[in-house]
């Protein structure tokens, strides 16, 4: 047979007059805390109450009324028990401060920037004494400058929906909407709102549907260039890619151009630096190859110009690299992972 509430509601007054009246009698900090633990600690008195909310049998107003009952007792026990803390803190000062001053003070923590944000910075320094100009945009792109302003058709495997995040938001004239999964889309809008000749980068985070691994993440950064003017060719590319790669790894840094295939750059090239392990001679970091892939480059394909509105003729170049490999391979990394776990221990590490 369940308690009646009357009796529960007389039981509780009396609980918390005879808490009230000991709490007035502690002289010390440590019986505040014993009688807050008593009555209000996991394992308290008042705990002991709580599973008679459900009890078999008990009116639904009944139960509303009874948890009331209990809260209230909880806050005017934890306020009086606050109040009285206070009071024997002034009764034990009777000075203006209350700590010890001469104790030695808390180091403060000092923050520091991230790996990746150094990395980037580090990029963008050494193209900016290039004459290359930074310019970001949005995360959020559609098809259109995803794909389509980058002559990338609709049939192009990259265009499936298994391997972009697309978004539920209704269309825009410009085809669905995703996460960007490369920051070139920012070339065709600037490229749309400029004029050559000009030198760009633009940083970034980028989403693709990659399982996580060692060297995968479904998400990642990059660093895109692109140089649009009067005469550029490929020897171009190169003497700005090495004059990076000599800034970046030093003066020895060698890079190699191996042909490639990209949907808007026509040549397109994969670059390699030397491993700055091994300088080329072979090791386990490099696979025994000497050479690690580091990015991709190449000339403006003229599908990409006709896009923006350039008339025919414009030349220009564009490269991209992901800024966590250059990271893995600046420090001796070698799971990508952890640049996102928010380890300390590993943070630490970059002073």
């Amino acid at each position: 047979m369940t308690q009646p509430i009357d009796s529960l509601d007389e039981e509780l007054k009396r609980l918390l007059q005879e808490a009230t009246e000991t709490l007035a009698g502690a002289k010390e900090a440590a019986e505040i805390e014993a009688l807050r633990v008593r009555y209000l600690g996991r394992k308290g008195i008042l705990n002991r109450y709580f599973p008679l909310l459900g009890a078999e049998g008990r009116p639904a107003e009944e139960r509303v009324r009874l948890g009331q009952r209990l809260n209230a007792f909880k806050q005017k026990l934890e306020q009086e028990i606050f109040e009285r803390r206070q009071a024997l803190k002034g009764q034990a000062g009777g000075a203006p401060h209350s700590e010890d001053l001469t104790l030695p003070g808390h180091p403060t923590a000092v923050g520091r920037l991230h790996p990746i944000t150094r990395t980037i910075d580090e990029i963008l320094s050494i193209f900016r004494s290039l004459g290359f100009s930074p310019v970001e945009g949005p995360e959020g792109e559609t098809e259109y400058y995803n794909f389509d302003a980058l002559n990338i058709p609709p049939e192009h495997p990259s265009r499936q929906s298994f391997d972009n995040f697309y978004l539920k938001v209704p269309p825009s004239e410009k085809g669905r909407w995703l996460l960007r999964s490369h920051t070139s889309p920012m070339q065709i809008h600037f490229m749309e709102a400029n004029t050559p000749p000009f030198q760009i980068l633009v940083p970034g985070r980028v989403f693709r549907r990659d399982a996580v691994d060692a060297s995968h993440c479904f998400q990642f950064h990059q660093v895109e260039g692109l140089a649009v003017g009067l005469n550029l060719h490929f020897g171009d590319l190169k003497g700005v890619l090495v004059a990076w790669a000599r800034g970046m790894f030093g003066p020895e840094a060698r890079l190699r151009f191996r042909p490639h295939y990209f949907p808007f750059t026509e040549p397109s090239a994969e670059a390699d630096l030397a491993c700055i392990f091994c300088r080329g001679k072979g090791c386990r970091v490099c696979g025994q190859k000497g050479w690690l892939e580091i990015l991709g480059c190449g000339m403006v394909h003229p599908a990409v110009f006709k896009a923006v509105g350039y008339p025919p003729g414009t030349v220009g170049f564009a490269f991209g690299m992901g800024v966590e490999r250059i990271a893995m391979l600046k420090h001796g990394i070698e799971d990508i992972r952890l640049f996102f776990e928010n380890d300390l221990r590993f943070l630490q590490q970059f002073p």
